[in-house]
């Protein structure tokens, strides 16, 4: 993974960086003495974790405390980019709640809407375009999930704005080819996250493939500038492949919500 410096430079900007999933990305980057601009809406897991990486491994932070609720987050968090020579960027901040779709507030959908959707389409778009007119080589790491292949009962939104992740790196991918931009979009599957672990999911004879998210994140950064879409996990690359290669998407769906409401029972 030695490459993401030499081909990006020394500082990478993370998006939703405090815990779970992008704390892994922010231990990764730092293993390779990459510096890391922080972002996430929880500032004290956020402070302690850059002060645990500026001790451990002698790194440079910056931690900007925001909501990517916040439609014009982008403008603060491009404000510090452009004090360093940040050439990558992970958006790997998410908004997802277990419950039927009728059950959601206004503001839930506004979260998804905000959080999931504009302000990554926002900040890609800013990043990108700072890239571009500084004719700098990038890349650009969307997380996707396998949520967002079918529709699922019970994440909805959430479902939908994983298939959004994944249609944009996809796009951007052919698009900022030419100008030495990467782009990928990791689609994971169950990871050991707190918020994941938190929604208490029942398992009956199968059970998902629950990957720890060190090992997400790892095999997330070294697919950048590999691969346009990139699965995590064996299992979850066999089932990926038997619900969209082997099987009509009206049965994959039927076998997917099947499980979804096995998992969640109460909803």
């Amino acid at each position: 993974m030695g490459h993401l410096k030499n081909k990006y430079g020394d500082w990478a900007l993370v998006a939703g960086a405090a815990l779970g999933l992008g704390q892994s990305f922010c231990v990764a980057l730092a293993k390779q003495n990459i510096n890391i601009i922080m972002v996430d809406n929880q500032s004290k897991p956020l402070k302690k974790l850059s002060n645990s990486l500026n001790q451990k491994f002698g790194i440079q932070t910056l931690t900007i405390h925001i909501d990517l609720n916040n439609p014009d987050s982008k403008t603060q968090i491009m404000e510090k980019v452009k004090d360093v020579d940040c050439r990558l960027l992970i958006y790997n901040a998410a908004f997802s709640r277990i419950k039927k779709f009728t059950d959601h507030t206004s503001n839930d959908l506004e979260h998804y809407l905000n959080v999931n959707i504009g302000s990554q389409l926002k900040l890609v778009h800013a990043f990108s375009k700072k890239l571009i007119n500084k004719q700098q080589k990038g890349g650009i790491l969307l997380m996707s999930s396998l949520a967002g292949l079918l529709g699922m009962q019970f994440i909805a939104p959430y479902a939908a704005s994983k298939a959004f992740a994944w249609n944009l790196a996809e796009a951007l991918h052919h698009e900022l080819k030419p100008y030495n931009i990467d782009v990928t979009a990791c689609i994971a599957g169950a990871t050991a996250t707190d918020a994941y672990l938190n929604t208490n999911p029942k398992y009956g004879l199968f059970k998902a493939q629950i990957q720890q998210p060190e090992t997400v994140a790892i095999a997330a950064l070294k697919s950048i500038g590999k691969k346009t879409l990139f699965i995590s996990g064996f299992s979850n690359r066999m089932n990926y492949f038997v619900l969209t290669r082997l099987m009509p998407r009206r049965i994959a769906a039927g076998i997917a919500n099947k499980t979804m409401g096995k998992m969640y029972p109460n909803n």
